[in-house]
């Protein structure tokens, strides 16, 4: 499994992207996103909300278990993915491209988000 380096990661399996306008984007790690099973459903925030860093967001189920989605910064959420919304099954085929769940313009970073490197030696261990 491969964590791309451009992005950070939070220990409850979430990735963020570098702000762009400061807007940065959202998704579950590939490890995540195997551990789930087959997403089935995706619950986002809608557009508009304030999220918080490290506070629930939304859901995500899967035909095993249904998790809570975590958001990794504090902001407010500016787009979804409707295509995850439409076809949830693009959180495993493609967690880190097409399977993307928001976008949120950032107010706040937490100082705990891993690398790619420290994400794959912590989610080795969980």
């Amino acid at each position: 499994m491969s964590n791309p380096e451009q992005l950070r990661y939070s220990k409850e399996h979430e990735w963020l992207s570098d702000a762009e306008d400061g807007v940065a984007t959202v998704g579950i790690t590939e490890h995540a996103a195997n551990a789930l099973g087959d997403v089935v459903f995706v619950q986002l925030p809608d557009v508009g909300d304030t999220v918080s860093a490290g506070e629930t967001c939304g859901e995500l189920e899967s035909t095993k278990s249904v998790s809570d989605l975590y958001s990794p910064v504090s902001g407010e959420v500016t787009e979804i993915n409707q295509d995850v919304v439409d076809d949830p099954a693009l959180v495993n085929s493609a967690p880190f491209e097409g399977g993307w769940l928001f976008k949120v313009k950032v107010s706040a970073v937490p100082d705990d988000l891993l690398t790619a490197d420290e994400y794959t030696a912590f989610a080795a261990g969980a």
